[in-house]
């Protein structure tokens, strides 16, 4: 099975410290070598996305920055794990990889999410 995490955070669009890049890194060879992390990156700032809306048979596209959000999804993994419990393990130590680093002072949140495609039929 395949999972996504998406790391939410406030939108300041501040750079990762180069000591979370570090851990991050350590943390990403070791899913890599372990086999289960198929993908991951962050995202860039909401100012520079573009959104598509439809509504009523029309689209509409908009540049950002965008009026309000409150959560922003800044990264993602997709991971594969055997069962979900499997795929909350892995967020929780990557969220723990955040904490240790950065302290009282983080705040985030990982979502995790089966993925589903067409060889999940």
């Amino acid at each position: 099975m395949r999972f996504m995490m998406m790391v939410k955070a406030d939108e300041r669009g501040a750079p990762p410290s180069p000591e979370l890049m570090a851990e991050m890194s350590e943390f990403i060879a070791e899913t890599r070598r372990a086999g289960v992390l198929l993908d991951t990156a962050g995202l860039a700032p909401m100012a520079m996305g573009t959104r598509i809306r439809a509504a009523g048979g029309e689209l509409t596209v908009t540049d950002g920055p965008f009026a309000e959000a409150k959560e922003v999804v800044g990264g993602f993994a997709i991971v594969k794990a055997s069962t979900k419990e499997e795929a909350v393990e892995l967020g929780r130590r990557f969220m723990q990889v955040h904490t240790r680093v950065l302290g009282g002072a983080y705040t985030g949140e990982c979502e995790i999410r089966q993925m589903f495609g067409p060889d999940d039929a």
